[in-house]
């Protein structure tokens, strides 16, 4: 199968690039890409195909990965050549960039699926998830002026324990950590150009515990009326604390609790970080290496024999080196979202004690 990529916009499909850097992820949105080429005319900006704005689509072989707009076109000239450098990200770049409207700025009883919908709107930026990931409705959700549509959709998404990031169609997608497993992973000897892996513990302690401060009058004397959660590390050999003021106010103590335990996994999972680099931009099965996706490993001699983790991010890269697909794996438990207290106060009650 072909690998050549190729770049559509106003109706022409561009390829033969030189060089090549496309990246994906779970923990970045939107998608990006950096492309380069011999330009094919030399001299007026407006001879060029492609122009600041064009609305595109980025397919590597038969397989679409990035859907959006041209950022920035940079023609340039040498002694001996012209080239024309394009970069651009995909259509939730708008989310990113943009304000967050929506009428009166407050959007009530919907999902999170459905208040990322509203969101996205404005922009023409299709919404999905699947039903069992989005939760109940959320009462009442209160929108501050100056935030963008994702800073609210991505809050929104650490409350119901969920990842948000883009798709190759330029849609947003609402999940949790991926269990589907690509056809085959990394193999020591087999596929594996060069790996590497940081096995950390300055950034993990013993014990997590999470605070949950009372909000009632005097309640700072002592820890009268102050909640914990308590997770520990059995990964870490010697005592370390570490003590978390979380969010306040009512119906926070689950909140607490979670925030203990996502501490704790989510800090072991980053202390293990794998970086390969591999010549391959598929699996065996002809797939694209997809970001959410589990990659068996067999890495013996970076103390990896054996193990199933999740792909965070991919660049796929072609230079006058040659083609190759550059990815950082890490644990599942490492991608679970942050949980957070959405609106501290109730929806009813005004802050400040007024009436």
């Amino acid at each position: 199968m072909s690998d050549d990529l190729s770049l559509t916009a106003n109706n022409r499909s561009i390829s033969g690039w030189d060089a090549v850097r496309v990246t994906r992820g779970i923990e970045r949105c939107p998608n990006d890409f950096d492309i380069e080429m011999t330009e094919l005319f030399p001299g007026e900006a407006s001879a060029l195909v492609v122009q600041p704005g064009d609305a595109c689509q980025v397919a590597i072989g038969g397989d679409l990965v990035i859907t959006g707009y041209v950022d920035r076109v940079r023609p340039s000239i040498g002694a001996s050549s012209h080239s024309i450098q394009i970069t651009g990200r995909g259509k939730c770049q708008d989310l990113v960039d943009c304000a967050a409207e929506w009428p009166n700025g407050q959007i009530s009883g919907s999902s999170a699926l459905q208040i990322a919908q509203k969101l996205a709107q404005p922009y023409g930026i299709s919404v999905s998830a699947t039903s069992a990931d989005v939760g109940p409705p959320i009462p009442q959700f209160n929108l501050i002026q100056g935030e963008t549509p994702f800073e609210i959709i991505e809050r929104i998404c650490r409350y119901r324990g969920l990842l948000a990031y883009e798709l190759p169609d330029g849609s947003l997608f609402l999940t949790q950590v991926g269990t589907a497993t690509a056809a085959s992973g990394f193999t020591e000897g087999v596929n594996v150009e060069t790996a590497g892996i940081c096995y950390a513990m300055d950034g993990r302690f013993s014990e997590y515990q999470a605070l949950l401060q009372s909000m009632e009058a005097l309640g700072d004397v002592g820890n009268g009326g102050n909640l914990f959660g308590v997770a520990k590390d059995p990964g870490v050999p010697r005592h370390r604390r570490m003590v978390i003021i979380t969010e306040s106010g009512g119906g926070g103590r689950d909140v607490c609790i979670q925030r203990a335990n996502w501490e704790a996994a989510r800090r072991a999972g980053r202390a293990n970080q794998l970086v390969v680099t591999t010549d391959s931009w598929r699996d065996s099965a002809g797939i694209l290496w997809t970001p959410n996706t589990l990659v068996p490993l067999a890495l013996p001699n970076l103390k990896l024999a054996q193990a199933n983790w999740v792909i965070g991010s991919v660049t796929y890269v072609k230079s006058e080196a040659g083609t190759s697909a550059d990815l950082v794996i890490m644990p599942p438990a490492a991608f679970v979202p942050q949980p957070v207290l959405l609106q501290p106060f109730a929806a009813d009650v005004p802050v400040g004690g007024g009436r």
